[in-house]
């Protein structure tokens, strides 16, 4: 364990992982949170300032938990991010669906491939040879 200072009050805290913030602010935090995301629940038309300036939350802070992919907004509300690999407009999370495709899709073929090449050079390596007398 780890003693930090909490970014939110400034008091010490033991600190094991997550967010830098102590368990007061971070169950505050969490009650926000709830607030904001039935907040959007009955106002899905609403844009991310108002939703903050009505629920006294950072729109970073609202940003941060649609990266988390904890909150989502309608399609029909003027909400969304930009896809960090693509910059096409999301509603939820880093990456849009196209570009997670493409990850999984070359992670398995990396996968594929490598086990081919390592399993072949393994086997010539590994074979076993006689000596003629």
């Amino acid at each position: 364990m780890e003693v930090r200072t909490c970014k939110q009050c400034k008091r010490l805290f033991n600190y094991i992982s997550g967010a830098p913030v102590c368990g007061a602010c971070r169950d505050l935090l969490e009650k926000k949170f709830i607030e904001v995301k039935e907040y959007v629940r009955e106002n899905p038309h609403e844009g991310i300032n108002e939703v903050a300036k009505a629920n006294e939350v950072s729109t970073n802070q609202i940003r941060r938990w649609i990266r988390e992919e904890r909150l989502a907004f309608s399609d029909e509300s003027g909400v969304g991010l930009d896809c960090e690999n693509c910059g096409k407009t999301i509603k939820t999370g880093r990456l849009c669906q196209a570009c997670k495709d493409k990850l999984i899709g070359s992670a398995n073929d990396l996968y594929k491939t490598s086990d081919s090449v390592v399993d072949k050079k393994h086997r010539e390596a590994a074979r076993m040879r006689f000596l003629e007398n």
